[in-house]
């Protein structure tokens, strides 16, 4: 198909999010970018919310992991399950309670104004990196099968979409969102469902004789029974669990659309109604990747994982039209989890760091700093994604989940620490042990998967023989970042006090 064509739909697209944009954004000040003035339809966020948590990286890698690791991304999403409950009758009771609009608020309350910052600067460094990947992601995969044939080089490709995605947020910000991720999780849906109905016709198939091909292929199991690997059904339900909690419990994005409901009541049906969804959903993406791959099998297509999707959608071999239900559903994707980040971080940054919340100035002084530390972060971000051209990983998810194991540990331990203790802390040695956990942590996991180090690092470690003595094949996985969330818990024990905190 005509990359003009499918250019122009993604222009279009873009002015359908900018009228929903304006619309929305009327009367809007520093509350209604926050927090959305606590009036946010709970069925606008739950279904909104699908739409960040998968992002354009499921869209993209999950189908593709489907043939080398069958269905067992799944088991991470089960793990999800048990993680959004704890956040739904544990984490939000506390957060309507005290009323937060940012959750990294309730450390300072409780545990002091540096386990403050330490939350707020670690979500910062994961949110950044994480949604700079998933956009990365995206955009490379316009610029090869689109922009490239126009002449448009990918620097000013990563520019275009940044400033279209700052039309539309540095007014109206969660206000919006809550919005804008609704329309835009419907077109990803509608793609998911329209994808798989063409995929499945040039099977000469139908739903049910596509499962039965992709289960003869083996590509249906979903639990892995091997201890050792990586993907161990324990390690992926724990490591989803606890995941789940710390990228979408602790985590500022998430939990900003939530708390912009009006009541807890409200919050909470949101999050279980999300939760049912997202499950069936995933079920979707897996399925997905099962009948690409018995599609490329056919077609003698051999490409990496993250290439397939969009190789088969945006290539000459299927109808035309797949490749524009493609090009909207895969941007339907990319645009909520990253104007949601970039708001995110603006609040977090104004309210945690900067305290803009709670500080004398006007009104119009305080919506300039928040504009310009917009804007900063847009400039940031576009710093990144950079990077990761240069970097030229296409293996996002791994990366993603990596990432955040080690990022969000120290969140974790904190929120756990306050939660589950009376204790006080050392206010001096807080950053002392939220540094050296994550950092002690890699550590322990490059001497378990060195492979995987060495092959981000483009250099060799030399650590097999050193990690095969000590962890015998071991593999540690999605568990990683409950191991960091116990090994902060346990320095932040050490470094306590049994005063009471008057929180």
């Amino acid at each position: 198909m005509s990359p003009v064509i499918l250019f122009s739909f993604v222009i279009a697209y873009f002015i359908v999010l900018l009228a929903v944009a304006w619309y929305t954004s009327k009367g809007s000040n520093n509350e209604s970018f926050f927090i959305g003035n606590k009036k946010s339809n709970w069925m606008l966020v739950a279904f909104g919310m699908i739409g960040t948590s998968l992002s354009g990286v499921t869209f993209v890698s999950v189908p593709g992991l489907v043939g080398s690791s069958n269905f067992f991304y799944f088991q991470i999403v089960l793990g999800y399950l048990l993680g959004y409950i704890v956040i739904a009758f544990v984490l939000m009771p506390l957060y309507y309670k005290m009323n937060l609009t940012s959750i990294y608020t309730y450390l300072e309350k409780r545990l002091g104004i540096n386990a403050h910052k330490v939350g707020a600067s670690f979500f910062i460094l994961s949110r950044m990196v994480g949604a700079t990947a998933r956009l990365y992601l995206v955009i490379n995969i316009l610029q090869i099968f689109i922009l490239n044939k126009l002449g448009v080089p990918f620097i000013l490709t990563t520019f275009i979409i940044l400033v279209m995605i700052m039309l539309y947020t540095f007014e109206g910000g969660v206000k919006t969102i809550i919005y804008t991720d609704t329309l835009q999780t419907t077109g990803m849906l509608v793609g998911l469902i329209a994808c798989i109905f063409v995929v499945i016709k040039s099977l000469d198939t139908n739903f049910l004789g596509a499962l039965q091909m992709i289960d003869k292929k083996g590509y249906t199991q979903i639990f892995n029974t091997d201890y050792k690997s990586g993907s161990f059904f324990l390690k992926h339900i724990l490591g989803g669990m606890f995941i789940a909690i710390a990228m979408t419990g602790l985590d500022q994005e998430m939990m900003q659309k939530n708390i912009s409901v009006k009541n807890l009541k409200d919050a909470q049906k949101n999050m279980m109604s999300f939760t049912s969804v997202l499950l069936v959903v995933n079920l979707l993406f897996l399925f997905l990747g099962g009948i690409l791959y018995l599609y490329a099998q056919k077609m003698n297509i051999n490409v990496p994982p993250d290439d397939l999707f969009p190789t088969i959608a945006l290539g000459n071999e299927l109808a035309g039209g797949i490749g524009i239900i493609f090009i909207i559903a895969l941007i339907s994707a990319l645009f909520p989890s990253v104007d949601g980040a970039i708001t995110s971080l603006t609040s977090c940054f104004c309210i945690d760091i900067l305290h803009l919340n709670t500080n004398s100035q006007i009104e119009s002084k305080k919506k300039k700093t928040r504009l310009i530390v917009h804007f900063t972060f847009a400039a940031l971000f576009f710093l990144l994604v950079l990077i990761f051209k240069a970097i030229n990983d296409k293996s996002i998810i791994d990366f993603i989940l990596k990432f955040a194991g080690i990022t969000y540990g120290p969140l974790l331990g904190l929120f756990s620490f306050g939660i589950l203790t009376k204790r006080s802390l050392r206010q001096n040695l807080i950053w002392v042990v939220c540094i050296i956990a994550p950092f002690s942590i890699m550590c322990i996991d490059a001497l378990s998967s060195p492979e995987w180090y060495e092959k981000k690092l483009h250099i060799s470690l030399g650590l097999q023989t050193v990690s095969n003595s000590i962890f015998n094949g071991y593999k540690i996985g999605n568990e990683l970042v409950l191991i960091n969330g116990i090994v902060t818990f346990i320095g932040l024990l050490i470094i306590s006090k049994k005063t009471i905190s008057k929180a």
